[in-house]
């Protein structure tokens, strides 16, 4: 069974990112800040990471930085999932790491393609 980590501070964003996937029958893990997804890292494989950019504490970039800095997480595939728009901001997550960036609000059939896609 694949294990899927979902990284937001919003309860509600993690419920339905989890809900949107759930046909896929993953384990479902959810941290609500970047230190508590890097915490999460280190007590259970992950084999892909939903990110979001905006979080209080510790920015879902420096969470990218330290995956992808560290051979034994680096080859997790990472889907930014993030309110911001804007050209900079994808072009800085894709720079660093990212998978594939995605925004919200989010069309479930298109998350549970992509997270599909990459699992496969």
């Amino acid at each position: 069974m694949k294990n899927i980590l979902i990284v937001d501070d919003s309860p509600t964003i993690r419920r339905m990112v989890a809900a949107s996937l759930r046909s896929l029958q993953a384990q479902f893990e959810e941290a609500e800040n970047g230190l508590a997804a890097i915490e999460n890292l280190s007590r259970h494989p992950v084999d892909l990471m939903i990110l979001d950019l905006n979080m209080p504490g510790m920015h879902g970039l420096e969470v990218l930085e330290f995956v992808r800095a560290h051979e034994k997480y680096r080859s997790i595939p990472i889907i930014v999932l993030t309110t911001k728009y804007d050209a900079d901001s994808r072009a800085t997550a894709i720079a660093g790491g990212a998978s594939l960036y995605m925004t919200k609000p989010f069309e479930p059939a298109a998350l549970l393609e992509q997270v599909s896609r990459f699992l496969s």
